[in-house]
């Protein structure tokens, strides 16, 4: 590292907060610091701008219906199509030439499809679905990994007025029969496989193993061709192939069904990691208006932007980021196949480079791993093309936001470090990047017209400098309407912790510990279940992880309670080291010395561990379960579900020497 290098580094070690560039200011969607004011003093009615960035066919009576509280309505008596909204009236104002979706294959292989494009395959596929008996309502399991006829199913089950329910893949058979029992879903569209490093997954069988425990009666089973001659397989007697029927409907035309704002557009399951599935249900108008502001707010995203959010679509940064919020807005959206590191750990850069991605939107849990990699690999590509940066998923350490900042944004791009949930459907708490000043580490105040606070025990709001429960005292247009078919659920899981059922007074607690500052900016600390217990003192884990990754040589860390038979609890810390970094007693000292200074000693780790890889779900997420296993001496669960599942063994007998 050169002099002026140790410089940079050592000036933003210390830099706290960073002013958005003029540059930026001056371009940016949203740059008036009122409409925070305007938001607060106009609302609910201020979510008409939200409504003003969709076509209706046939304008809403009233913006915010609340006599039958939690269960809120917005923009009654609306009614509009989301299939319409992303693509046929962009077409009709001329973009029908405009790239809408850019898809890279892992292999290599891309794919353009423009707006028009587009609109002619959503049309062949909602005709489709029409002609195997899909109706309005009936609801259509999607479990398709990262290709174009996921969206393309899901704008064409809109199309229809058929809610969708997209599955992840990388989730299980069981999760599959689980998810479409719950929905009493009868159709699914899937495909034969996809390829994850290279290697062709056998996705069919995986499906039909679901499918065998479907409670009901399947009517019928769409199967996309991905990998050709790399998996053989065979089809069902009800089961179809998508390009078969897609050329058999081709210049079909399928006028957009008309929905009433309140009517579902699709339902989203989370992973059920404890007890049954909830199926999150999401409806057309409030969601759509919801996300496409969003997307025009904090996302600064622009029709003539190549725009690129790097989840998948079966979570729902995936529907909100990927999908509707970024079509309906007319940009062009960048979709990826495969992991970030295949075939090599400069892929993305070589993908923005490609496309001049403008905006550039990714998980914190994605920029450690950059950073253990090293700054080489951003550095021989020319990302000079990007303008914001995003960060979405868990809260984002300041260490990894200054690595982020420095190495892809070169300084010159704002970040928006997102904080939200599948069930508020979109953004709530961020800065916006055309105003609001950046701090690394904190996610920022809540978004105009979103009345988060963070409140003690009791629903007192704290002051600053304290930590407490993220709670929001006002309903949002994106927000979830219900449980699929559980309004007691809805009621218990989300309301009853900080309401007040008598006076009518409703507050949504997400589950979410946090810290207030001086400037009313909030920093979120993780889940409320994520603590530990030492000795009658609550800790959360992600002050701790912080705190750790804060230490130069550490690129990851995941923090988790084990038995103990003073504490009850102790702190146990699996790391990874940084490249050029080892595991050594020095590093351990200084994670130790870090967690001592930053919480104090009750926070002390009993081991800290270091591991080349932490076990993690094909999504990306770290599974704390196993190494509370590891720590507690208990037996080990099911590792089906990990990416790595070699890693659970090694770390376990590391442990185990020591």
């Amino acid at each position: 590292m050169s002099q002026d290098e140790a410089n940079l580094e050592a000036r933003l070690e210390g830099q706290a907060a960073f002013e958005p560039p003029e540059s930026f200011v001056e371009q940016a969607n949203v740059s008036d610091p009122g409409i925070y004011d305007e938001f607060e003093e106009n609302w609910p009615d201020c979510w008409e701008r939200a409504a003003d960035l969709l076509s209706w066919d046939e304008p809403y009576d009233t913006v915010l219906e609340d006599d039958d509280a939690p269960f809120y309505e917005w923009f009654t008596g609306g009614e509009l199509n989301a299939s319409y909204n992303c693509l046929d009236r962009h077409v009709e104002d001329g973009a029908k030439n405009r790239a809408a979706i850019k898809w890279e294959g892992e292999l290599g292989e891309t794919r353009t499809y423009t707006y028009g494009e587009l609109l002619n395959e959503v049309e062949a596929f909602a005709a489709t679905l029409r002609d195997l008996g899909v109706e309005e309502d009936d609801v259509v399991t999607l479990y398709m990994p990262m290709i174009p006829e996921l969206p393309i199913a899901m704008l064409a089950c809109a199309r229809i007025g058929a809610p969708h329910s997209v599955v992840f893949a990388g989730f299980s058979a069981d999760a599959l029969a689980t998810r479409m029992n719950s929905a009493d879903s009868e159709y699914l569209v899937t495909c034969d496989g996809y390829y994850r490093r290279g290697d062709a997954l056998d996705h069919i069988e995986k499906a039909n193993e679901g499918l065998a425990d479907v409670d009901h009666d399947v009517s019928d089973v769409v199967v996309v061709d991905r990998l050709g001659d790399a998996l053989e397989h065979s089809l069902a007697d009800n089961q179809c192939d998508y390009d078969e029927l897609v050329e058999a409907n081709a210049g079909a035309s399928v006028e957009p069904v008309s929905r009433d704002a309140e009517d579902m557009l699709f339902l989203m399951y989370t992973s059920g990691t404890t007890g049954k599935p909830k199926g999150v249900k999401h409806t057309t108008g409030g969601y759509l208006a919801y996300t496409a502001w969003t997307s025009h707010s904090v996302l600064d995203i622009e029709p003539e932007d190549t725009y690129w959010c790097s989840a998948d679509i079966g979570w729902i940064t995936g529907h909100s980021y990927i999908v509707y919020g970024p079509l309906a807005l007319g940009t062009t959206t960048v979709m990826y196949e495969g992991t970030p590191d295949y075939p090599e750990k400069d892929r993305l850069w070589e993908i923005v480079e490609k496309n001049s991605v403008d905006i550039f939107y990714t998980a914190p849990t994605a920029i450690r791993a950059f950073m253990k990699w090293g700054s080489q690999y951003p550095e021989e590509y020319d990302l000079s093309s990007l303008r914001l940066l995003g960060t979405v998923g868990e809260p984002i350490n300041p260490r990894a936001w200054k690595w982020y900042y420095k190495h892809i944004g070169d300084e010159a791009c704002p970040i928006v470090d997102t904080w939200w949930q599948t069930e508020t459907g979109g953004m709530m708490i961020t800065t916006l990047p055309g105003i609001n000043t950046m701090k690394p580490g904190s996610a920022g105040p809540p978004l105009p017209g979103i009345d988060a606070q963070v409140v003690d025990a009791n629903g007192d709001e704290i002051g600053a400098g304290e930590a407490g429960y993220v709670t929001v005292q006002n309903p949002w247009p994106g927000m979830l309407r219900t449980l699929y078919n559980n309004d007691e659920r809805f009621i218990s899981e989300y309301w009853a912790e900080y309401s007040d059922e008598e006076t009518d007074e409703w507050v949504y607690f997400p589950e979410d510990g946090a810290k207030l500052d001086e400037d009313g900016y909030i920093t979120i600390l993780g889940r409320v279940d994520d603590v530990i217990n030492v000795s009658g003192h609550r800790l959360g884990t992600m002050e701790i992880e912080s705190a750790v990754v804060g230490v130069e040589g550490v690129a990851e860390a995941a923090v988790v309670g084990g038995d103990h038979d003073v504490k009850g609890e102790a702190v146990y810390v699996y790391a990874i080291p940084e490249d050029d970094y080892d595991g050594d007693d020095e590093l351990q000292e200084r994670a130790v010395e870090a967690v001592l200074d930053s919480i104090g000693p009750i926070a002390k780790p009993e081991d800290v561990i270091f591991t080349p890889e932490l076990p993690k779900t094909r999504s990306g997420k770290i599974m704390r379960r196993l190494l509370e296993d590891i720590a507690s001496g208990n037996e080990l669960g099911n590792t089906s579900t990990l990416r790595n599942p070699d890693v659970v063994d090694d770390i376990a007998e590391q442990v185990g020497e020591n």
